[in-house]
């Protein structure tokens, strides 16, 4: 086992003898009951040998790997390079790969396949998402890999034959599974922007597919559900023979997943780049199971997909850039929309989560998620996009003219037509800054934890369901955010709407903070209040990202609280405004990175609502 698994224990193990004291043994004391202890000769009592050993070994394991371990509001440090995202053995796969000299897209590249092989739910190969980059040197570009619509998709494919929506469409058959654009995505950053050679950055992936990796409880719950849904669905023989053993048995956790399947799939990716994936035999494999099971895409789906470089959203927040994903991301916009709101209020003066401050949070977030229903979808698709006037200060400040500070605002359902979708929240982010100060922020997704749950047959991965983020209803509206707009209604080759938010804050030219979550509808909030934290509250990133949070959505017209972290009288002064409050257990899995200019260090958080992230550094 490695020396850096353990500084959490250790640590942990001297704060409940010590408390909360220094990590310099000249300054320990002991509590008043405690044993002696003569810190200038390290030395322990003899009553308490194993104690003393422990914490010995505790402490030399804190010093030699101070930025392995991370504890709540205390974010990892580091001299050199450092990645944050929702699974510490990809963590550690871009960390080495920083190690070896490459620069943060390199590192990304080889932790989001790591998270292909180690995080399933989330991670991927067969879903896709957005990476925003900005370079050391100023460069500042997006990469969109959101998955298509096959060619052979319709307006009307989500609708059983009597014309209602059909779950099953939607979210849990093959016709939920857009074209993929991970590869394609991934591989276009390294043509742009990569400096080792791309089967160095495949080749981690590849190992931990074939050498397996610890089964966690997450899994084992997953393949519970796998072995009650064969039952009824062969479709899903192959999803139990690429997460059961051989024979058909369950893993336990802490056994060594092996996915030979996967491994193969990556290995051709590794060899022959975007084609490994598009043509040949992944393709054929795709293709074939598709065919034999009812689904849309075809090789010429595959043949067809390309990933589109492409500029973020750019906006400006108290003197500091606001970089963030551009259309068929609605992220970038709406996030940007609510800064220029939130610009002109004193919002320190306020008081971090006092009922003032969340109550304009609201009526911000109130707005941008309106204009982000009526206006944005795919701009292949939609060359009206009103982007400009949307990030622009002067809608911001219409806006703002009609936020009351004493009364919520009311969500007109009727103000649109069509079905807003069901976004899920199973997504997964990470953030990565290199040795020369270049900085990636990336969100990518199967839509659903795991997907669609169907894994392609001897090809090893997990489909998408992203088709669900379409409209699948043109023409109807209700107040319990069914909304929708013709911007983003099913087409062939059309990329679904998003609300994935990897965004960068710069200053002076210079990167500060890479932040992003999981999280559906509600990631763009989450990034909002993690970039407000930094900004306006002065917290450091794990502070930020630990914050409690909020989420209003416009429709439906109620607001979400985590539960357990905000005062009741704090939320009755809120609903004295008008506001209606639901409590929920967590909002997204916030992965952060900051660069102290000044000196020259880097601080990262991953949050502790993820079940084993980790922010690893060098």
């Amino acid at each position: 086992m490695r020396v850096r698994v353990f500084p959490t224990l250790a640590r942990r193990y001297v704060r409940s003898y010590f408390g909360s004291l220094p990590l310099a043994p000249d300054l320990w004391r002991t509590r008043e009951n405690a044993k002696t202890f003569v810190p200038t000769q390290m030395q322990f009592h003899m009553r308490l040998p194993l104690r003393g050993l422990l914490l010995i070994l505790s402490i030399l394991f804190v010093w030699q790997s101070p930025a392995a371990a991370q504890h709540g509001r205390q974010p990892v440090t580091a001299e050199n390079g450092m990645v944050v995202s929702t699974q510490y053995l990809a963590s550690e796969v871009g960390r080495d790969i920083l190690q070896q000299g490459g620069n943060a897209v390199d590192a990304a590249i080889a932790t989001a396949f790591a998270l292909a092989v180690v995080h399933p739910a989330a991670g991927n190969i067969g879903g896709g998402g957005f990476l925003v980059y900005h370079g050391a040197d100023g460069h500042i570009t997006a990469f969109n890999f959101r998955e298509k619509a096959p060619l052979a998709a319709t307006e009307t494919m989500m609708l059983d034959e009597d014309g209602s929506i059909s779950s099953a469409n939607r979210h849990y058959n093959l016709l939920s599974t857009g074209v993929p654009g991970t590869v394609a995505g991934l591989y276009k950053a390294h043509e742009s922007l990569g400096t080792l050679p791309w089967s160095l950055l495949v080749q981690p992936a590849v190992r931990l597919a074939e050498e397996g990796f610890p089964f966690t409880r997450n899994l084992s719950s997953f393949q519970e559900r796998l072995l009650e849904r064969v039952q009824d669905d062969p479709i899903y023989q192959s999803s139990v023979d690429a997460f059961l053993k051989a024979d058909g048995t369950k893993h336990r956790a802490g056994e060594l997943l092996i996915q030979k399947d996967l491994a193969e799939t990556l290995g051709r990716i590794r060899d022959e780049g975007h084609d490994g994936f598009y043509s040949g035999e992944t393709a054929r494999l795709i293709a074939d199971f598709m065919s034999e099971w009812g689904g849309l895409i075809t090789e010429d789906d595959l043949a067809a997909y390309q990933a589109v470089e492409q500029a973020p959203i750019h906006g400006t927040y108290r003197g500091n850039d606001i970089y963030s994903m551009s259309p068929p991301s609605s992220g970038g916009i709406a996030l940007v929309t609510m800064l220029n709101i939130l610009e002109a209020y004193d919002l320190a003066a306020l008081g971090h989560n006092s009922a003032d401050y969340l109550h304009l949070l609201t009526e911000a977030m109130r707005r941008a998620y309106a204009d982000r229903a009526e206006f944005v979808g795919d701009p292949a698709f939609n060359a009206d996009m009103p982007v400009d006037w949307l990030i622009s200060k002067e809608h911001a400040a219409n806006l703002r003219e009609t936020i009351s500070q004493d009364t919520k605002s009311e969500s007109d359902s009727s103000a649109f037509n069509g079905l807003y979708p069901f976004e899920s929240e199973e997504t997964t982010h990470f953030s990565v800054v290199d040795q020369r100060g270049n900085m990636v922020s990336m969100t990518y997704t199967l839509e659903f934890g795991y997907g669609n749950s169907i894994v392609v047959d001897g090809a090893g991965f997990l489909l998408n369901n992203e088709m669900g983020d379409f409209n699948p209803k043109p023409g109807y509206t209700d107040r319990n955010g069914n909304i929708g707009t013709a911007p983003n209604r099913v087409a062939p080759q059309k990329r679904m709407l998003s609300s994935m938010t990897p965004s960068i804050v710069a200053r002076d030219g210079k990167p500060l903070l890479a932040i992003g979550t999981p999280g559906g509808r509600t990631i763009i909030n989450t990034v909002l209040q993690v970039i407000l934290n930094v900004i306006d509250h002065d917290m450091n990133v794990a502070e930020a990202v630990e914050a409690p949070r909020i989420h209003h959505q416009w429709l439906p017209d109620r607001a979400s609280f985590e539960r357990g972290y905000f005062s009741q009288d704090t939320i009755n002064r809120y609903k004295q405004r008008g506001h209606d409050v639901v409590l929920r257990s967590s909002q997204g899995r916030a992965m952060g990175i900051m660069i102290d200019h000044e000196n020259e260090l880097i601080h990262g958080a991953a949050d502790s609502r993820s079940y084993k992230g980790r922010a690893v550094g060098y």
